[in-house]
């Protein structure tokens, strides 16, 4: 990876969902301008607040796909990251912005 990209592999989406008042929200329903988890493949070499291996959280609309060997990532740049996942702490939320 170059400057300041980020490679993330995206985490397989649920089968069904529930809300948080228990209905079940089906595979098929596509819900809006919704954020995903993703691990991070590959950095560039002016990312400074990822590594290979975080998880974190960005918008999969409007990235840059790539296939490398049968699995498909997605190339952004680390600015377009809207979290990054820790292990959880004990005065915490366990994310950094």
């Amino acid at each position: 990876m170059l400057h300041d990209r980020v490679m993330i592999r995206l985490e397989p989406a649920a089968e069904e969902r529930r809300s948080g008042s228990g209905i079940v929200i089906p595979a098929t329903v596509k819900m809006a301008n919704r954020l995903a988890w993703g691990e991070v493949c590959g950095v560039g070499t002016y990312v400074r607040a990822v590594k290979v291996g975080d998880k974190v959280l960005l918008s999969p609309e409007d990235q840059l796909e790539v296939e490398v060997q049968g699995q498909t990532y997605l190339v952004v740049r680390e600015r377009d990251l809207h979290a990054v996942a820790t292990q959880e702490t004990d005065h915490g939320t366990g994310l950094y912005l």
